[in-house]
């Protein structure tokens, strides 16, 4: 029963990790976040090392950037530390990182974006420049986050009007990230966060000794129910032909307007190039889809306009939370058996892969 490895907390997740991650005898650590979690429980972002740290490939998977995608995530780390695949990796060579809840506050207080509502796939940046204008987003803006919650048909009719202007526009799309709007969507954040700052350092000391590494960041939120888009978004002619060698000829570019995700600015996977620029990169952003868009994008909607609104009843906290949960992890068997055998499938490849890459 692959719903087994699906937990209903951000804290019962955790515990079931590294508890699997210790039998395994996976090399584990832990860095812990300053703030508390919803049961007031540690937070945390751990880390599960699984083979030789001076291994020539690593592959590297990480869950729970985005809060409460994490609830998939960890099922798929967590179905990996009790598979036959770890040891198949490392008998080749391939070392296997594990990066447990990317972003642990968002996760358990379920919340999409960071304790600052910083969407931490925003906010990988150099931030001695300015982050890229979003006119797209401005124009949407306010529409998306009405001046009350919930939005009235006629808050509703006006973000319909607003999002036909914006159609086609992917380059920046709405979603590409902003910086200008503390309380709106895809906010980037004026600095490193805590999350930022954890990742790389956790690649100074996992990172640095490959000469090839894959990393598979998973998400959830977009995209057809259960289906696992594979998305690219290191273009180099090489690295794309690697890709595609291993992953398949359906692996989509984040660029292409078929892809349920435009380009961003701020991506983690990129911290790698300057944490890791010895190794070849081969990054994925794998994402599942949940529910229909309309109701995904009213879920994050609801999550921004509670940022700004610290003081809002418990009772429609409860209900925004409640509906960001929902909008990023669905609770039914078929979902979790598809989330669970298409990421199998995708480490088999990754690992595969890697080997190839390394044999003498």
């Amino acid at each position: 029963m692959t719903a087994r490895y699906f937990s209903p907390t951000y804290a019962r997740a955790r515990e079931r990790f590294l508890d699997a991650a210790r039998k395994r005898g996976a090399a584990v650590d832990t860095h812990v976040h300053p703030l508390k979690g919803a049961e007031g429980e540690e937070l945390a972002i751990d880390t599960a090392l699984i083979g030789d740290p001076a291994a020539k490939a690593l592959f590297l998977a990480s869950s729970g950037t985005h809060g409460p995608e994490g609830f998939a995530g960890s099922a798929c780390q967590l179905a990996l530390l009790n598979d036959e695949l770890p040891d198949r990796a490392t008998e080749r060579g391939v070392a296997i990182l594990l990066v447990h809840a990317v972003n642990p506050f968002g996760f358990s207080h379920l919340k999409r974006t960071n304790e600052d509502n910083i969407d931490l796939n925003r906010n990988f940046n150099d931030f001695s420049r300015p982050y890229p204008a979003n006119p797209t987003y401005e124009c949407v803006h306010k529409a998306l986050v009405p001046e009350n919650w919930p939005p009235t048909e006629s808050d509703e009719a006006t973000l319909a009007e607003a999002m036909t202007a914006v159609a086609g526009q992917i380059n920046p799309g709405v979603s590409s990230g902003q910086a200008v709007h503390r309380d709106g969507l895809f906010y980037a954040g004026t600095a490193p966060s805590f999350s930022n700052k954890t990742i790389r350092a956790i690649l100074q000391k996992h990172g640095r000794a490959c000469r090839q590494l894959a990393w598979i960041d998973i998400h959830t939120g977009l995209g057809p129910y259960g289906h696992g888009e594979k998305i690219f978004g290191s273009h180099t002619a090489p690295t794309l032909n690697r890709a595609l060698s291993w992953w398949g000829r359906d692996l989509i570019a984040s660029t292409q307007k078929e892809s349920v995700s435009p380009r961003t600015v701020g991506h983690i996977t990129y911290t790698a190039f300057e944490e890791c620029p010895q190794a070849a990169l081969t990054p994925m952003t794998l994402e599942y889809g949940t529910l229909p868009n309309v109701e995904v994008r009213r879920a994050l909607r609801g999550e921004a306009w509670l940022a700004g609104h610290p003081g809002a009843p418990p009772a429609l906290v409860q209900q925004i939370r409640r509906a960001v949960r929902d909008a990023f992890f669905v609770d039914a068997d078929d979902w979790k058996g598809m989330i669970l055998g298409q990421f199998r499938a995708l480490a088999i490849q990754t690992i595969n892969g890697l080997a190839t890459e390394i044999a003498p």
